[in-house]
């Protein structure tokens, strides 16, 4: 089996390099997964074997406390910043004078992110620091472990403490954003607070369910035989498997720079993630002590900036959408306006707050760019330019599809429907459930979506599956072809299995990671549903990925009678409400809990063992709990198994006994 484990480790890892570093994906989704689930049972079955660069060590291990203190081998310093092709000509009158003969540059993005350094010892990635004042930064590396783009094992034996810079790519980012705001979340204002705000968490997990990556640039620290230029040390971190912007170009001088800076200017807006600028960098090393540095940048590196490219434009009207989650969001009209390579006629205003601390009122002028290079944003309101009729947004008090009240929840800035009846809801629910990542059928888009509920044929999504050819061919655009093709693709997803029907079902929180957890944890929808009846959350809190806030929301969900009512109605129409058959093993029928700190075994690698010997996890300790296996703080559980008879195993009993 080493060979077979070796086999899926090199397969994965390559499959990642094509995905998140070369923007090629070479399988399906469905193919990835099925390899990293076959890779996560052979580890939990021949853990011996399990190598330091398997993709399965990036899901994100134990929360930490606290980040802890590291001190850099050597300051990290800034980069003095220019704005002009005249300052970059300065820059090089300065080389030149300071004794550089025939200076050469290397042109690399200015990355918009979050500096970290990467160490590794004996080829092992064994620490990730942010940069924070540059001289001492926070220990984050359970939360780069994650990281899919930063090499766990490198060829290089000696020291080697790299730097480089965390993002967040822009369409990653987008959707980030669009999530928080269903959620009625505080928004990132752009990728670099969404990227410092993932690896700021003190729960890996969180890092680990964002597609983060890391740009290496440079050498900090290294024993042993390093390169000499900026262009060796690119191919050198290149070669050692670090993520190296590709994109970078060798300037002979600074005397025509002028075209190449309008070219990167344009250039920059199709790239994939977000970047300020460029930053030149004095190819040949052998100056660079010549050169030295002030306090706070080296002499022998400049940034250049491009400018922030804004547009003004008149606020027409305010508009509100209706999200699935029933949150209001004002959306603001404009006079269309050309920014950065597309017309802007809309633009999110996000919530009440939001319009009150910027003041922006209806008639305004204002001010927008695009964060990120993505997102239209109102930057501020012209206020020295109102006429004295523009006039302050006044916020409905009821819905706009359905005409309930609505209501603001606590601790949320955003004001939501709570009518579940709502039209507007539940048209956006029907939206959210035909997606790809949930029963995925094709051919139900928004328009014909529009038109069956107009038409009356379908009130929730369990009326999908009742609808009929007759019903459809007479709609506009529809006919025999692609009615058959509709019913095809309706019928085709009711085999899609527990856990997408779960995260289709559109329950606060609960996205596809975390409905696919609960699904392989109860099997079954009549599980759950039995779960929810003893009305114990705290057990549903304790699940991977689950926590308090969405043990709250599946208990709220499946105690509104009208939703069971649905999941009746889709159990009827034939919909397959059971996860993946269990795998089979001794340890069938077994449930096993895992608390406190294992000596050397995380917890979610213990849990696989399990699992790949067909036991169960469980959710809590109860009379129906096999083995409590403790580790150290093992805290209430312990006392509680203790009290109920169960049996308790130390970690290397429970290794013993699995066997």
């Amino acid at each position: 089996m080493k060979e077979k484990i070796d086999e899926l480790t090199e397969k994965l890892n390559q499959w990642n390099k094509a995905y998140y570093e070369e923007d090629r994906p070479v399988v399906s989704d469905n193919d990835y997964d099925a390899a990293i689930k076959e890779l996560e049972a052979l580890e939990g079955q021949y853990p011996q074997w399990k190598r330091e660069d398997s993709p399965t060590q990036r899901v994100g291990g134990r929360p930490v406390a606290g980040f802890t203190p590291v001190e850099h081998p050597l300051p990290l310093l800034s980069l003095s910043n220019t704005f002009s092709p005249g300052e970059l000509k300065d820059f090089q009158q300065r080389l030149l004078k300071a004794g550089v003969e025939n200076p050469s540059y290397i042109a690399e993005w200015k990355i918009d992110g979050l500096t970290v350094t990467l160490t590794y010892e004996k080829g092992r990635f064994v620490q990730g620091a942010t940069r924070g004042d540059g001289r001492v930064g926070e220990d984050i590396t359970e939360n780069l472990r994650t990281v899919k783009t930063v090499p766990l094992l490198i060829p290089f034996q000696g020291k080697l403490v790299v730097r480089g810079e965390a993002y967040l790519p822009k369409n990653a980012f987008a959707k980030l954003n669009q999530e928080r705001e269903e959620a009625g979340e505080t928004l990132f204002a752009n990728p670099r607070n969404a990227a410092a705000g993932s690896l700021r968490q003190l729960d890996p997990k969180i890092a680990a369910k964002r597609p983060l990556a890391v740009f290496a640039y440079d050498i900090v620290y290294g024993e042993g035989r390093l390169p000499m230029t900026q262009e060796d040390t690119l191919t050198f971190l290149s070669e050692n498997g670090f993520l190296v912007n590709g994109d970078w170009q060798r300037i002979a001088d600074m005397e025509e720079i002028q075209s190449f800076l309008e070219e990167k200017a344009e250039a920059r807006r199709a790239l994939p993630y977000d970047t300020d600028g460029l930053v030149f960098k004095l190819n040949d090393f052998r100056y660079h002590d010549l050169i030295g540095a002030t306090a706070k940048a080296p002499r022998y590196a400049i940034a250049y900036k491009f400018p922030a490219e804004e547009k003004e434009t008149t606020l027409k009207e305010i508009s509100i959408s209706l999200g699935r989650t029933g949150v209001l969001t004002p959306l603001g009209i404009l006079e269309p306006v050309f920014l950065a390579g597309s017309l802007i006629s809309k633009v999110s205003l996000h919530n009440p707050d939001y319009l009150k601390e910027k003041d922006i009122r209806v008639g305004d002028r204002v001010v927008i760019h695009k964060a990120g290079d993505v997102i239209p944003e109102v930057v501020r309101s012209l206020t020295e330019k109102r006429r004295g009729n523009e006039e302050p947004f006044v916020f409905p008090g009821h819905c706009p599809v359905c005409g309930e009240p609505v209501v603001r929840l606590e601790e949320e800035v955003a004001l939501r429907c709570v009518n579940e009846s709502c039209p507007g809801r539940i048209r956006e629910n029907i939206r959210h459930f035909v997606s790809k990542n949930a029963m995925d059928i094709e051919g139900l888009g928004p328009a014909i979506t529009a038109t069956l509920l107009n038409k009356g044929l379908i009130k929730d999504v369990g009326d999908i599956y009742q609808l009929k050819a007759e019903e459809l061919i007479p709609l506009e655009k529809m006919g025999e072809k692609s009615a058959a093709n509709l019913l095809k693709a309706i019928e085709k997803s009711k085999d899609v299995g527990f856990a997408r029907l779960l995260y289709g079902l559109g329950i606060r929180h609960v996205g596809a990671v975390t409905a696919a957890n609960i699904a392989a944890h109860f099997v079954s929808m009549d599980a759950l549903l039995e779960a929810v009846a003893k009305d114990d959350s705290a057990a549903l809190a304790e699940l991977e990925e689950v926590g308090e806030i969405i043990a709250d929301s599946l208990m709220r969900f499946f105690k509104v009678e009208k939703n069971l009512e649905l999941i009746a109605k889709l159990k009827a129409c034939g919909l397959k409400m059971t996860a993946e058959k269990p795998v089979e093993g001794h340890l069938n029928g077994e449930t096993f809990l895992f608390t406190g700190t294992l000596p050397t075994l995380k917890r979610h690698e213990a849990e696989a063992m399990v699992k790949a010997k067909g036991g169960r996890i469980s959710s809590g300790v109860s009379k129906n709990l096999d083995h409590l296996v403790a580790g150290e703080k093992a805290g209430s559980k312990l006392d509680k198994a203790n009290k109920l008879g169960i049996q308790i195993l130390s970690e290397a009993e429970f290794l013993a006994y699995i066997e």
